[in-house]
């Protein structure tokens, strides 16, 4: 019986396990790290515990880049007198609610490892103007949508899917 050259898997030598050996060392290490970052459709935020009675006023909104790389602020009301979107977290942290200047909404708040994620959002169905009305269902997409919450101070950031991001201001405390 005789042996081809050519075969796939030929006999070179001790050389042969060693690369065998690390070739396994490397893809245990790869496996092992994959365990660490979190999927893709994982969202990211702080504890609850840290937006406790907490009220936010929504004070930019930026679209995506567009095929320039330019980004582009979105036009939202501001000020008490434009009916501004607001929400507030309540004193459990297992519950968001706000206003969108036209509805109100409410949202429950789920813990883990990775700070919360909202869920059950339901909001008031009142009609309002055509371009409020498609500002507040932008925005109930956002809440459900969201990839990334990050809180630096008075501001937070809500970091969607679709690369929008969320600037909203703190304001005063919710009373007891």
């Amino acid at each position: 019986m005789s042996v081809k050259k050519d075969t796939l898997f030929s006999y070179r030598g001790p050389s042969n396990g060693f690369f065998l050996m690390l070739s396994c060392l490397g893809l245990s290490l790869l496996t092992a790290c994959a365990n660490i970052i979190p999927p893709c459709t994982a969202k990211t935020s702080p504890p609850s515990s840290e937006l406790r009675n907490t009220k936010w006023e929504l004070i930019r909104w930026n679209l995506p880049p567009n095929s320039s790389g330019e980004v582009r602020a979105r036009q939202i009301p501001q000020g008490e007198s434009s009916n501004p979107i607001q929400m507030s977290f309540d004193s459990s942290g297992q519950q968001l609610s706000g206003f969108t200047g036209c509805n109100r909404f409410t949202a429950a708040l789920d813990e883990d490892s990775r700070g919360f994620t909202l869920n059950k959002i339901a909001a008031t169905k009142m009609a309002c103007a055509a371009p409020r009305m498609e500002l507040e269902n932008d925005f109930l997409y956002e809440l459900n949508d969201y990839r990334t919450i990050v809180r630096d101070g008075d501001r937070m950031l809500m970091i969607g899917n679709d690369r929008e991001v969320l600037t909203f201001a703190q304001r005063n405390p919710i009373k007891k």
